[in-house]
């Protein structure tokens, strides 16, 4: 069963917002200007509607400025997230987890030991590869990948991207938009189906951790008896 959604406090929910307030004027150089003139602008009219046809205005007036504000940071916050998240490892995977929708990621199925690496997306547009690295290396993996997943897609569609500021590379600040912008040919029951398939292929067994069990041990002399074969 899920677990049910933790309800954020007032008071928490004022802390994130002061410190996204925080990271985007000091990523943004441009922020503090806007956002003075979001809250100088409707404040002022504010004033003259208020001279002009009574206090009614007041109330009406404060939450135009409290829009506005929010807007500019919405805005600004979303930008300033993209430029600090240009060249860090794992960058994708991470825009792609707080996306809103149904889309389920798979960090770095495939990488190597100098962070090159690919990430695997299931949505409604159908399967996505995002490789991130050097473009030369991640190319090679990206067809490791396609030959491994054709195994098991069938018909649905395949989507690959190289994240980047080269030729024929995708920008990471255009990644949301792009992958907003793919047809939405599978179902849900579709998405469903084919995620199963795909946990199954990417399923890693794993060594347990700790001292090997006693009764897991093989008995003693059998390393000797298996060389004297």
């Amino acid at each position: 069963m899920a677990k049910p959604q933790e309800k954020v406090s007032f008071g928490q929910r004022l802390k994130q917002i002061g410190m996204v307030f925080r990271f985007t004027a000091k990523q943004d150089r441009w922020f503090a200007p806007l956002t003075a003139a979001a809250v100088l602008l409707p404040l002022a009219l504010t004033v003259v509607a208020v001279i002009l046809w009574g206090w009614l205005w007041l109330p009406i007036g404060i939450l135009i400025t409290l829009l506005a504000v929010l807007i500019v940071l919405n805005l600004r916050s979303n930008k300033a997230m993209m430029n600090a998240a240009e060249g860090q490892p794992g960058a994708a995977a991470q825009i792609m987890e707080s996306m809103r929708g149904d889309w389920r990621v798979t960090p770095a199925v495939s990488s190597t030991t100098q962070m090159d690496m690919i990430h695997l997306v299931l949505g409604r547009p159908g399967v996505i590869l995002l490789a991130e690295g050097n473009p030369q290396r991640v190319r090679g993996l990206l067809g490791q990948e396609k030959r491994r997943l054709a195994k098991v897609i069938g018909s649905a569609p395949l989507h690959d991207y190289i994240i980047g500021q080269g030729e024929g590379e995708l920008p990471i600040r255009k990644l949301r938009m792009t992958l907003m912008r793919l047809p939405r040919t599978l179902a849900p029951k579709d998405v469903n189906a084919l995620d199963k398939r795909l946990k199954a292929l990417t399923a890693r067994p794993q060594m347990p951790k700790g001292a090997i069990p006693k009764n897991m041990r093989p008995p003693g002399g059998a390393f000797r008896q298996s060389r004297g074969r």
